[in-house]
C-alpha cells in the first residue's frame, strides 16, 4: 500500500489564518494570532510568490483596489476570482495588516532561486548516471517546492509533470490529491472539482483501501464547499471511524464538518443514527459516560470507505467506534497541535433538534453561527443558507406533528415574536417550503398535508402533456419533412 507521498504541502491551516486576517468575525486578538502565525511561515519557507499575493501594495490581495504606497501608485487590478473564498470579503478592510517589505520578499526571491537550481542540478546529475527513480524524485522535489513556497500554478505545473512520468497507480493519486489541496488553500472549486472527479476515476481503477478511504475525505469537504450537504454528510460520517487525511484537516474539524453536513440534511431516523448515537461523535460531542461508551469501542454507527474489502483481507467484521491511535497525530507535523474547541454549542444543537427543544435549538444555533460558521473558510461563505436551512428544518419537524398551530404557542416554542415567526414562515410558504397557510385573523398555522397520490396522480398529468407536447412537435416535423421529398 505504501504511505502518502506529497502530504505535506501546502498547509491547509495557513489558509484559515489568511481568511481570518480579512474575517470580519473574528476579534482582534485572533487576527494577530493568525498574523503572526502567517508571517512565521513565510519567513520560515521563503514564501516569496505567496508574500507578494498577499501583501504586495499594487497586486497584493490583501490591498484595497486602488490602494498602493508612494513609491508604488495604485493601478488597476481585477481581483483574484477566488478571492471571495480565500479571503472572506473580495474587497478586505483589515484591522491587523501584513506590512510589505521590498528588500525581505528580494531575500526571499533569492533562496527560492538557490535551492531551485540546487534541485536541478540533482536532476541533471541523475539525468546523466542514475535512472528514473532518481529523476521522478528531483521532479518530485521541485513540485513540492513550488507548493511550499505558494506559487500556485508552478505547483500544479510540477505535479503534471511528475505525474505524466510514474506508472504507479499510488502514486499518480497522491499527485492528483495534492493537486486538490491546492485548489483548497486558493479557494480555486472548479479546479478541485475537476481533480476530485479524476482522483475518483484513479481510486476506482484499482486504487487501495487507505486512499479510496483518504479520498471520501477530499470528496466531503469539497461538496461542503459547494454547498451539497446531502451529499457531503454521509462521506463525512463514513470518514470518522478511519481518518487518517491529517494533511486536509484536523479530526476536530471534520466531525465539526460531519454534524453540521449531517444536521441540516439528513432525515430524523438517519440523523438518530448517524449524528445523535454515533460513537465517533459521543466521543466529541458527549458527556463524560457517553464519551467513555464510545471510547471503549463499540461499533460505528456507519461503514467506512472499502470496508468490505478490507475485512476479507483482515478478517474483521467490525469499525473502531473512533480512531484513537491516531488523533492529533498528522503528515508533516501540520496538525501537531489542535487548539481547544468548546463543542458546547455544537452538543446543544444536535440535542435540542432532536429532543424538539426549540427554543434553545434557535440559542445553540446563534451560538453555532458565532463560533463555528463565522470562523471556518469553508463555512463562512454558507452560514446564511446554513442558518436558515436550519430554521426551516425546526419548523417542519414541528409542523408535521400538528393539523392546527397557534401562532403566539409556536413563537413562544421557538423563543421569537410572532411578527418573526410571521415573516419567517411566510418566505418558506410562498417558497413551497412548508404546506401550511397563517390565519392571522384566528391567530393559528394550518398544515396541508400532502395527499401523495394525488401528487403522483398530478405530476403523471403534467408529465403527459409534456410528452404529447413533443409527439405532436416531432409529428409536425416529421411531415414536413415527407412533403419536402415529394
Amino acid at each position: 500500500m505504501g504511505d502518502p507521498q506529497f502530504a505535506k504541502y501546502p498547509n491547509l491551516q495557513l489558509s484559515q489564518h489568511i481568511f481570518q486576517l480579512t474575517n470580519p468575525s473574528s476579534t482582534r486578538a485572533s487576527k494577530q494570532a493568525s498574523l503572526k502565525s502567517l508571517q512565521d511561515a513565510i519567513r520560515e519557507h521563503k514564501m516569496a510568490p505567496l508574500y507578494r499575493h498577499l501583501a504586495h501594495p499594487i497586486e497584493g490581495i490583501l490591498n484595497t483596489p486602488g490602494e498602493g504606497t508612494v513609491s508604488q501608485p495604485a493601478g488597476h487590478r481585477r481581483p483574484s476570482s477566488s478571492a471571495s473564498t480565500f479571503l472572506a470579503t473580495r474587497n478586505p478592510s483589515l484591522e491587523v495588516n501584513l506590512p510589505w517589505d521590498e528588500a525581505l520578499y528580494e531575500e526571499f526571491k533569492a533562496d527560492n532561486e538557490k535551492e531551485l537550481e540546487a534541485i536541478q542540478k540533482e536532476e541533471d546529475e541523475a539525468t546523466e548516471k542514475a535512472g528514473e527513480t532518481e529523476i521522478q524524485t528531483a521532479r518530485g522535489k521541485r513540485a513540492e517546492f513550488y507548493t511550499r513556497i505558494g506559487d500556485k500554478e508552478k505547483a500544479i505545473a510540477g505535479y503534471e509533470a511528475v505525474f505524466e512520468k510514474t506508472g504507479i497507480l499510488g502514486t499518480k493519486i497522491d499527485l492528483v490529491l495534492a493537486i486538490i489541496r491546492i485548489g483548497l488553500f486558493f479557494g480555486d472549486k472548479i479546479l478541485v472539482k475537476k481533480t476530485v472527479e479524476r482522483a475518483t476515476a484513479l481510486v476506482e481503477s484499482g486504487g487501495d483501501w487507505d486512499r479510496r478511504n483518504r479520498l471520501k475525505a477530499y470528496q466531503g469537504l469539497h461538496l461542503l464547499t459547494v454547498r451539497s450537504h446531502a451529499q457531503a454528510a454521509p462521506l463525512l460520517l463514513d470518514s470518522l471511524s478511519t481518518f487518517t487525511s491529517y494533511e486536509l484537516c484536523n479530526y476536530s474539524s471534520l466531525v465539526i464538518y460531519a454534524v453540521l453536513a449531517g444536521s441540516v440534511s439528513l432525515k430524523r431516523v438517519d440523523f438518530k443514527s448517524k449524528v445523535v448515537d454515533a460513537p465517533e461523535i459521543k466521543a466529541i460531542l458527549g458527556n463524560g459516560e457517553e464519551k467513555l461508551s464510545a471510547l471503549a469501542g463499540q461499533l460505528s454507527a456507519g461503514p467506512a470507505a472499502g470496508d468490505e474489502e478490507m475485512g476479507k483481507t483482515s478478517g474483521s467484521t467490525a469499525t473502531p467506534a473512533v480512531n484513537l491511535t491516531t488523533i492529533g497525530q498528522s503528515h508533516g507535523g501540520q496538525q501537531d497541535t489542535e487548539a481547544s474547541i468548546d463543542f458546547g454549542p455544537l452538543t446543544k444543537l444536535v440535542s435540542s433538534l432532536y429532543t424538539g427543544d426549540y427554543k434553545n435549538f434557535f440559542t445553540a444555533l446563534g451560538d453555532v453561527e458565532d463560533n463555528f460558521l463565522s470562523q471556518d473558510r469553508y463555512l463562512y461563505e454558507h452560514k446564511g443558507w446554513f442558518v436558515r436551512e436550519m430554521r426551516l428544518r425546526g419548523y417542519q419537524q414541528l409542523l408535521q406533528s400538528y393539523r392546527v398551530v397557534g401562532l403566539t404557542s409556536m413563537a413562544n416554542d421557538f423563543g421569537v415574536s410572532v411578527d418573526f415567526l410571521d415573516k419567517d414562515l411566510a418566505k418558506f410558504i410562498a417558497a413551497d417550503r412548508i404546506p401550511c397557510t397563517i390565519d392571522r385573523v384566528k391567530g393559528i398555522i394550518e398544515t396541508n398535508r400532502p395527499d401523495d397520490k394525488n401528487k403522483q396522480y398530478s405530476d403523471v398529468v403534467k408529465q403527459g402533456d409534456q410528452l404529447i407536447t413533443k409527439l405532436q412537435k416531432y409529428g409536425q416535423a416529421v411531415r414536413l419533412r415527407g412533403s419536402e421529398r415529394g
